[in-house]
């Protein structure tokens, strides 16, 4: 019988004080609470998202992939507003006491996630409530030189549209998972299955572009629910249009292998979740310097459309014609 967890204080200075050893404000989680030491001349940017088994991972998947996750999801929103990552705290629910071995597992993968993303621990909660489901909620604390955090809502019109890496493979990598069988998108080589599942598994945020978009960028954010979706919510927030080009759409050799046999698959680049791609309109005139300041670090931009006056979202096939998607991405209700 795996050995399990016995007092709170045991889980806490066992193996999440470790996690903390880098922070002196944190007190070695022995306090009630934390002091932040933000850098003189910064702004402090905060954000929380929780993942909960059955709704944000399956609730057989790994304890390292979930420690990753959990962290990665909420580094992603730092990024995309131009801010370095400072701390973050962190709730543990558990229908059950957590065996040693899982605990083990999920700290030392916490650990090497906070360590590449370069931030400590500094407190949080933990319970056990039964019958709900494992969820961790975590709030990342980033910083930025004062006002100079990236916001979604300061798109201009002529502002051209660009976005990170490649869309769609976490959702293909999604697919892939719930149906581990190689008869799904046969022809697939192994090495395109393990890229598109550890794109799903573990989302890699762009951390490398913060200072970029603080220079470049009007406005930004990270893609977490669909390109479609997180593009309506910039434009309703910044109360302008958007006018995209299906076709232009960034996808990787693997996602564009199943397009060829799939064609309905492109769908996925629009409306598919989990990518943690970086969204953000850039001034037309600062536009191929943009793209120059990103290769520099090492990240590939493409340029999708651009911010119009009105009219919502507009999405365009090759001849010109309206793409009408059944979904536009993920919803949380």
């Amino acid at each position: 019988m795996a050995k399990t967890i016995v007092s709170e204080e045991d889980l806490i200075q066992q193996y999440l004080a470790p996690l903390a050893a880098g922070y002196p404000g944190a007190f070695g989680l022995k306090d009630d609470c934390a002091v932040l030491q933000p850098p003189a001349g910064h702004d402090l940017v905060l954000t929380t998202d929780a993942v909960v088994a059955g709704v944000h991972f399956f609730a057989d998947e790994t304890p390292e992939n979930i420690a990753w996750r959990a962290l990665a999801v909420n580094i992603s929103d730092l990024a995309a507003k131009g801010a370095s990552p400072h701390a973050y705290m962190m709730a543990l629910s558990f229908p059950d006491a957590p065996a040693t071995d899982w605990m083990m597992r999920f700290s030392s993968s916490l650990k090497e996630a906070q360590e590449h993303f370069r931030l400590n621990l500094i407190g949080g909660d933990t319970d056990r409530r039964a019958s709900v489901p494992l969820s961790i909620t975590i709030t990342a604390i980033g910083t930025v030189p004062e006002g100079k955090m990236v916001r979604r809502s300061t798109s201009r019109v002529g502002d051209r549209l660009f976005v990170s890496g490649t869309l769609g493979d976490a959702a293909l990598g999604l697919v892939l998972r719930r149906n581990a069988d190689a008869k799904r998108f046969p022809g697939l080589s192994n090495e395109d299955r393990a890229f598109l599942l550890e794109r799903y598994l573990r989302p890699s945020p762009r951390v490398e572009l913060s200072a970029v978009l603080m220079e470049y960028a009007n406005a930004a954010m990270d893609l977490s629910d669909g390109l479609a979706k997180d593009l309506g919510r910039m434009c309703k927030a910044s109360e302008k249009g958007a006018i995209i080009e299906i076709d232009a759409l960034p996808l990787s050799s693997a996602a564009a292998r199943i397009a060829e046999a799939t064609p309905e698959v492109r769908t996925m680049a629009l409306s598919g979740g989990d990518d943690y791609e970086v969204l953000c309109s850039v001034p037309a005139a600062k536009a191929e310097a943009f793209v120059e300041a990103v290769l520099d670090v090492g990240v590939d931009m493409t340029d999708i459309g651009e911010i119009v006056a009105q009219g919502g979202l507009s999405i365009k096939d090759a001849s010109g014609g309206d793409v009408v998607l059944p979904k536009s991405g993920y919803d949380h209700f």
